[in-house]
């Protein structure tokens, strides 16, 4: 078996560091960089304008910002309210709307060598309400306009930290919220995040049901119905999509040739790869190896 190479994964048999929870483990691999925190007023009737390509947070800490595109009805995010958009704001319209609304902006974007798997899994939008935010956004808000303002060495670096507690703490919340899918659905329930969190550290591993109910601590067909009703896909199946995406980001990559990402996954021979990823990508694993080449071109 061909050894995965050492950024796909953290691997606690060879002495690196384990992550006590599976979002700790998952964000370490969503990597971001803030560099932009600044705060405006819109006037009625003034939109708010958002960079397409980035993720943004926005703070209401004045008035009222109206929310409406066409997948959403008209809404209103209240003072004290934040939303992180994970990519620009698309068909979203944002504005002020009868009075003045005052904001506070934090823009980042995601690594590229983030995993990509993992921040699609991410919502469009998350929106959280002054009580659930209670306790830790006024504090945050007050930090990160403190360091914006700030010309003093080393201030970027700070927006750019202050940026990563603020989508963490805001993923923490939005969680706590209510059901949702995918790893992240996994991580309301601290059985099925233990589970996950194994298919995560391991994905080479061949494992059962039976195994994973057991680090689950429930029978057979009890973690069977509540990871399928929580993630949205079985645990085998789950954890194949996983390997894939780690496939999919080594590919990109160029760190190996097709055939030996897919023997370092688990496959036992390229075609048997090549099928499954083009089951699940809806293309050949060459496309994204080449990807990188066409792109540089």
């Amino acid at each position: 078996m061909i050894e995965l190479p050492k950024n796909l994964t953290i691997h606690p048999e060879i002495g690196s560091p384990v992550s006590p929870d599976l979002l700790s483990h998952v964000l370490a691999q969503i990597r971001l960089t803030g560099d932009l925190v600044y705060s405006c007023t819109l006037a009625p009737g003034e939109r708010l304008e958002l960079e397409t390509e980035a993720a943004h947070v926005f703070i209401v800490t004045q008035g009222a910002l109206h929310i409406e595109g066409e997948e959403y009805g008209p809404m209103a995010i209240d003072t004290g309210d934040l939303m992180m958009l994970r990519r620009g704001a698309g068909d979203l319209r944002l504005g002020a709307y009868s009075a003045p609304a005052t904001i506070v902006l934090c823009r980042f974007r995601f690594d590229p060598d983030s995993l990509r798997g993992l921040v699609s899994a991410l919502p469009r939008r998350i929106h959280i309400r002054r009580a659930e935010s209670a306790g830790w956004l006024e504090g945050i808000v007050h930090f990160l306009m403190i360091e914006a303002g700030d010309m003093q060495p080393g201030a970027a670096l700070m927006v750019s930290r202050l940026i990563d507690l603020v989508v963490i703490r805001t993923l923490r919340s939005w969680i706590q919220q209510g059901p949702t899918s995918g790893w992240l659905g996994g991580l309301s329930d601290a059985r099925i995040a233990n589970a996950l969190k194994a298919i995560h550290e391991r994905p080479t591993q061949k494992w059962s049901i039976e195994t994973l109910a057991a680090i689950a601590g429930m029978s057979r067909s009890s973690f069977c119905e509540r990871f399928a009703a929580l993630v949205g896909s079985s645990p085998l199946r789950y954890q194949n999509e996983w390997r894939l995406t780690l496939a999919r980001d080594l590919l990109a990559r160029r760190e190996a040739r097709v055939g030996e990402i897919g023997l370092s996954i688990g496959y036992e021979s390229e075609a048997a790869f090549s099928r499954a990823y083009k089951a699940l990508f809806g293309h050949s694993p060459r496309v994204d190896y080449r990807q990188r080449d066409d792109a540089n071109r």
